[in-house]
């Protein structure tokens, strides 16, 4: 099969790529390097991989690259993730997450694409709800920029299904965490610590640290995310996490667990402004359509992820 994947060179995406090249596909990544590595791609560009450095946002140069080189299904996830970012600059967040998305069908359109798996967010979407685990039916109420953007993106995914017939579906993630993701910037708690880790450092944990999240490891969203490639008759958002709640406490335990760092031990600071308390999907509907299952739990994840990096 002959893909695009938007945001290849990033955490996420750079494994997805290694995936494909698996499975014997013919993978052409498309990011503009702004957050994504080169380096990420070192192993999948030997192996066969193109990468052409081009942003989302130029809709018709990104429209040529997709007509000329015209893939079977395009996996999305180039985006604006900095939820900070989506603050302080809201205009921008939507050129990205919006107008970008907007340009990726538009352009899979045009070219007769099969297929769009598009990448948005589970807790950022959904807000402060009390249904949890939360279900794809609870209606959003996103607290920032990123999570009304991402969800405006799923609704033009559906638009484009409605209006032009464009199979498209979008995997609403929880909070993914593995190998290759950046400890710096609006990195995942886990990255956070095992940077810390690596510098001789200690945890620092805002609150209490008994807000809990819905942990899934990266290579457990990948096959999700192939599956959902493979069902064309599969439309609309889907919840890719494990539907199990774990604390930020939890995950310190883990990690000392993991490197045997006994001294590791969490710094508390105030809470930040804001700060969702619980976050954990309802998993169902991708046990139903996709016959998805998480398979790693979070210990489990954290070792491979701690072991990839000392390597």
């Amino acid at each position: 099969m002959r893909t695009i994947v938007t945001g290849g060179a990033g955490f996420i995406g750079s494994n997805l790529v290694d995936a494909l090249l698996d499975r014997g596909d013919e993978v052409i990544v498309v990011d503009n390097l702004s957050t994504g590595r080169e380096s990420n791609l070192h192993s999948a560009l030997e192996r066969g991989a193109a990468l052409l450095r081009l942003d989302i946002c130029e809709g018709d140069a990104l429209a040529e690259l997709v007509a000329r080189e015209r893939p079977e299904v395009i996996f999305h996830l180039a985006a604006q993730i900095d939820v900070r970012k989506s603050v302080d600059d809201p205009a921008f967040d939507a050129r990205v997450n919006v107008e970008g998305t907007v340009n990726v069908l538009e352009a899979a359109h045009r070219a007769g694409a099969s297929r769009v798996v598009n990448t948005s967010t589970g807790g950022a979407i959904y807000g402060d709800v009390e249904t949890i685990p939360t279900p794809e039916t609870q209606q959003p109420q996103p607290m920032a920029g990123y999570g009304t953007s991402k969800y405006c993106a799923e609704q033009y995914c559906g638009l484009y299904t409605r209006l032009h017939g464009l199979s498209t579906a979008t995997m609403r993630l929880g909070n993914v965490f593995g190998p290759r993701q950046d400890p710096l910037g609006e990195a995942g708690v886990i990255a956070i610590f095992c940077g810390k880790l690596n510098e001789g450092g200690q945890a620092t944990v805002y609150g209490d640290g008994t807000q809990t999240r819905d942990y899934i490891y990266v290579g457990d969203v990948v096959r999700a995310q192939l599956l959902a490639a493979d069902r064309p008759d599969v439309h609309g958002p889907i919840n890719v996490g494990t539907g199990r709640e774990t604390s930020v406490l939890q995950l310190a335990d883990a990690l000392r667990d993991a490197t045997g760092r006994s001294d590791f031990r969490p710094e508390h600071a105030a809470p930040r402004l804001g700060e969702l308390h619980r976050s954990c999907l309802d998993v169902s509907l991708a046990r139903e359509l996709l016959g998805f299952e998480a398979r790693v739990d979070v210990a489990e994840g954290i070792r491979l992820t701690v072991a990839a990096e000392v390597h």
